[in-house]
């Protein structure tokens, strides 16, 4: 039977199936939101780099989050501008998985940061005299190597149980990127244990890391009470807050979209979750985590007063001359 099928080389992304003028919007607003998202992360990755006060484990891990949202940005989004202008425009089947394993990556790396930074948060608010001495360079170091190395391992193993599938038809996937589950529906074989192995990846890569966020948070929480400024604690709240909303936005719908009955949710449901992933987060991440941050709309002032600066006396100079 095997030897009769046709395998599948190619995938036709269905995307949203909107009409012509829809699709013309689209593109234009998630045009605008794939600049504003490269825009914001390329400015954080700049002004960690190139100024030496921000090298510090807060901003990098920062420095991480800002690549890995440009990086999961720049996997999803640019074939979905495409399949907009041209629905009929093929994703070759090496391409297609490719952008599966580099989402899962992204995906899973984002779930680990985003741990670790509340971890940081918590020894600078809960134990700040200690905060230098249990966040040094060596532990930054190995929880950072950790979060990419534990993602790009349990990654791997999904990729390795899809290739292990025969794909022989129809070769449509509902969606607007290469999503696993997606795919999955594609092989015309038994998909149970990819299934049980993607549910058990979500409990400990969602589940575990959510619990530990909040845990984290709940110590910050009452540690900002107990801060006698006002002022202080107002901050302190607000910086926290703002966290929590991102955590609970992308944890929230990840829990939904991957542990949650499949019925509950109609496939057109599940495309505008997956818009959180590839759109809103990577977009707002730089703007709640950093750019509202005193530190780097410092350092962005100054660069652009030195800029500006620099110009006003290379003008100057070449109007004496």
């Amino acid at each position: 039977m095997e030897e009769n099928q046709t395998m599948v080389t190619e995938f036709i992304l269905l995307g949203f199936c909107l009409g012509p003028r829809i699709h013309l919007v689209l593109f234009l607003l998630f045009s605008l939101f794939y600049t504003l998202t490269i825009l914001g992360n390329g400015t954080i990755l700049a002004i960690i780099c190139l100024d030496s006060r921000l090298h510090t484990p807060m901003y990098f891990f920062l420095f991480h989050l800002a690549f890995v949202d440009m990086a999961y940005a720049c996997n999803t989004v640019p074939q979905t501008l495409i399949n907009l202008l041209d629905e009929t425009r093929p994703i070759s089947f090496a391409g297609c998985m490719t952008q599966t394993f580099l989402f899962l990556v992204f995906a899973h790396t984002e779930c680990v940061l985003l741990v670790v930074m509340s971890y940081d948060r918590y020894v600078a608010i809960c134990h700040p005299l200690h905060y230098t001495v249990i966040m040094n360079w060596r532990l930054c170091t190995i929880l950072a190597a950790v979060s990419w190395i534990v993602s790009f391992l349990l990654s791997l193993v999904h990729l390795v149980l899809i290739l292990r599938l025969p794909f022989c038809g129809p070769h449509e996937i509902n969606h607007f990127f290469c999503e696993i589950l997606s795919v999955l529906k594609l092989a015309c074989a038994d998909t149970t244990l990819n299934q049980v192995v993607i549910f058990a990846a979500s409990v400990f890569i969602l589940v575990g890391p959510l619990c530990l966020v909040l845990v984290s948070y709940t110590y910050i929480l009452v540690a900002i009470l107990r801060i006698q400024s006002g002022e202080g604690r107002r901050k302190a709240f607000s910086t926290c807050s703002s966290h929590l909303c991102v955590v609970g936005l992308f944890f929230g719908s990840a829990i939904v979209m991957y542990m949650a009955p499949k019925s509950q949710h109609p496939e057109e449901q599940q495309k505008i979750l997956f818009l959180f992933y590839s759109f809103f987060n990577p977009m707002l991440n730089p703007l709640i985590y950093s750019l509202r941050n005193a530190e780097v709309k410092g350092v962005l002032r100054r660069s652009l007063c030195k800029e500006s600066h620099t110009c006003l006396v290379w003008c100057l100079d070449h109007k004496s001359w």
